[in-house]
C-alpha cells in the first residue's frame, strides 16, 4: 500500500482504489484453489458489491488435484473447474442476478470461461495476468465487453 504525508509530516496509509480492492479480494480467493498447476480466483462485482466468488477446483464432491493427481488433456488439467465458472455457478445456485455486472479474475479467462461471461451479462472483465488465450479480444469487441488489464510488467493484450 502506498502512503502518503499529511500536512504535519504524519504518513498517511492511502487506501487502495475500488478496482485494486477487488482484485486484491480475487487474489485471496485464489489462495483457495485445489489444483496446483494454476492458483486463480474471481469477485464478481455490481455497484461496489460483492455478489459471489470463484477459484480452481474441482467438481463439488469430487477428490481435488492436488489429493489424487491432475486428468490431462492438451497440457490442461480437465478435472478443474475454472474460477470464473465457479464464479458464475455460484451465483446461480444461490439465485444471485449478474447481468450487467462486472468479474476481477488473477487471469485472464480462457474461451470457454469467456463465453460463458459474455452469456451470463457481465460487462466488464478486470484481469491481473493474461493467460493463454488471446482470441477473447476480438470477442470482447464483438460483444460489446470491456477488457482491463490491471497487471504490471508485463504487455498489454
Amino acid at each position: 500500500m502506498d502512503s502518503a504525508k499529511t500536512e504535519n509530516g504524519d504518513e498517511k496509509i492511502k487506501r487502495v482504489d475500488w478496482n485494486q480492492y477487488f482484485m486484491n479480494i480475487a487474489e485471496q480467493v485464489a489462495s483457495r484453489s485445489t489444483c496446483d498447476r494454476k492458483f486463480v480466483g474471481a469477485v464478481i462485482v455490481r455497484d461496489k458489491t460483492i455478489l459471489s466468488t470463484g477459484y480452481n477446483g474441482s467438481i463439488r464432491g469430487a477428490p481435488h488435484c492436488d489429493d489424487i493427481g491432475h486428468d490431462m488433456e492438451h497440457d490442461h488439467c480437465v478435472r478443474t473447474v475454472h474460477a470464473e465458472t465457479n464464479a458464475v455457478a455460484q451465483a446461480a445456485k444461490n439465485g444471485i442476478n449478474i447481468n450487467n455486472s462486472e468479474i476481477f479474475t488473477t487471469a485472464s479467462p480462457c474461451l470457454n470461461c469467456f463465453k460463458l461471461i459474455a452469456n451470463s451479462g457481465i460487462k466488464l472483465v478486470h484481469y491481473k495476468e493474461f493467460y493463454r488465450d488471446e482470441r477473447i479480444t476480438s470477442y470482447a469487441k464483438q460483444c460489446g465487453i470491456k477488457l482491463d488489464y490491471m497487471g504490471k510488467g508485463q504487455k498489454k493484450e
